[in-house]
């Protein structure tokens, strides 16, 4: 099945036996951008824009910009490729959208780079049983994780992002979730691609793991974000502190203006250092996006 599109979140599976995730060294976690290629710069939380390349062009995060020049969205993330289960283990699959945005990468990918923006892919589960919470072993992890590093290598991407929806674990015989797995991709993932950004969708299994995990995983995160979207609610990941964390939860194509400024005023104040949308449209939706930017950046954005 090659459906990515997201109807709605689910609710959370309910948290799984209590297990300590297998410790590792910590290491140290790329800045949060804040700054385009040029030298406008901003000062706020990093702002993150998922883009659903089933339907709309991911470049377009790139035309936003705000008023002295500096980019309105500091990472763009490809949504979503997914975790297959091909009868004997996880493997990762992109359908044709997300297979031709990653192929179109000098039109797609590169000119947000140059403009300073990160580029990261998003990865979920496909109704096929396999999903970043149910690996029955550190290596079945570890080899996904290098099907991950293999993708954001070829094509020069700047990290991952990791969902645990939609994975309809037990399917085509497929294990149940354990507490860890998600520990064990996390650190597979550090260990392949240091320096690269991993993000954390902060729903499912995978999501009761973490926040009884121990410190050393949660450190390996760049960002965790609240999935809910149109309320305010911040991830509890041990090792991942208020600057790494979005409380909002925004989706552009649904989430009442008037909802997103109020939740961009509440991570001001409560002092978050990460602001999440979602749904970010072709086209210019710049009075949205403006209505965010004044109260995180206290600058309006345009569209280019």
């Amino acid at each position: 099945m090659k459906k990515t599109m997201k109807f709605g979140i689910v609710a959370a599976i309910a948290a799984m036996v209590a297990a300590p995730l297998v410790p590792s060294a910590a290491t140290a976690v790329p800045a949060r951008a804040t700054a385009s290629a040029t030298s406008a710069t901003k000062s706020g939380p990093t702002s993150i824009a998922y883009v659903e390349v089933n339907n709309d062009q991911l470049a377009n995060v790139g035309r936003y910009q705000l008023a002295n020049g500096a980019n309105a969205f500091d990472v763009a993330i490809i949504f979503a490729a997914n975790i297959n289960w091909n009868g004997s283990k996880a493997v990762l699959y992109n359908n044709d959208k997300v297979q031709a945005t990653l192929d179109a990468a000098a039109t797609q990918i590169k000119p947000l780079q140059a403009k300073g923006i990160k580029v990261s892919l998003s990865i979920l589960g496909n109704h096929q049983g396999a999903g970043i919470a149910n690996f029955p072993t550190q290596a079945a992890a570890a080899d996904f994780a290098s099907q991950v590093t293999a993708t954001v290598t070829k094509y020069g991407l700047d990290g991952v992002d990791l969902d645990d929806e939609y994975s309809d674990y037990g399917t085509n015989g497929t294990p149940q979730p354990n507490q860890q797995s998600i520990g064990w991709l996390i650190t597979a993932l550090r260990a392949q691609m240091p320096g690269k950004l991993i993000s954390f969708y902060d729903i499912g299994p995978a999501s009761s793991s973490l926040s009884s995990s121990s410190s050393t995983i949660g450190s390996k995160l760049d960002y965790a974000w609240n999935p809910y979207y149109g309320t305010y609610s911040a991830p509890s990941i041990p090792g991942l502190g208020k600057a790494k964390l979005s409380a909002a939860a925004v989706d552009i194509q649904n989430t009442a203006q008037s909802t997103a400024v109020s939740l961009a005023q509440r991570t001001k104040a409560d002092g978050y250092g990460v602001f999440m949308t979602y749904n970010l449209p072709d086209g210019d939706v710049s009075s949205y996006v403006s209505s965010m930017t004044q109260v995180l950046y206290g600058q309006a954005a345009t569209y280019h």
